[in-house]
C-alpha cells in the first residue's frame, strides 16, 4: 500500500520500509512522528481526501542533519561588486514503519 503524505510544504509517496528527507522537523532521534495521509493507493482501490485522510502515517526519526553546501554568486558589472554565499539546509531523516 502506498500513501501521499505532506509535510514541510511538500508532498511525499512513501510505502513502507521507505527512507525519506524531509524539512526540518523539531522532534528528537528516535522518536515516531505521525503524518497526515492525503491519498491511499492499494492494488485494488484509490482513496482520496479533501483536503486530507483520517488515517495517518507513521515515521521513525533516524538522522537530523544539514544536505551539501550550496554557493551562489551574486554579481554586478562594471560596479566592483561581487559576493559569494553558500547555504546547508536542515533536514530530517525519516524511515515509514506503517501505512
Amino acid at each position: 500500500m502506498h500513501a501521499i503524505v505532506r509535510t514541510g510544504g511538500k508532498q511525499y509517496l512513501v510505502k513502507v520500509g521507505d527512507i525519506i528527507l524531509v524539512e526540518k522537523l523539531e522532534v528528537e532521534v528516535g522518536a515516531q512522528v505521525a503524518l497526515e495521509a492525503l491519498a491511499t493507493v492499494s492494488e485494488t482501490e484509490a482513496t482520496l481526501g479533501a483536503p486530507a485522510l483520517k488515517t495517518t502515517v507513521t515515521a521513525k526519526v533516524i538522522e537530523q542533519d544539514r544536505h551539501d553546501k550550496v554557493t551562489g554568486i551574486k554579481f554586478h558589472p562594471k560596479k566592483r561588486y561581487m559576493m559569494k554565499f553558500g547555504h546547508r539546509q536542515h533536514y530530517t531523516k525519516l524511515e515509514i514503519l506503517s501505512v
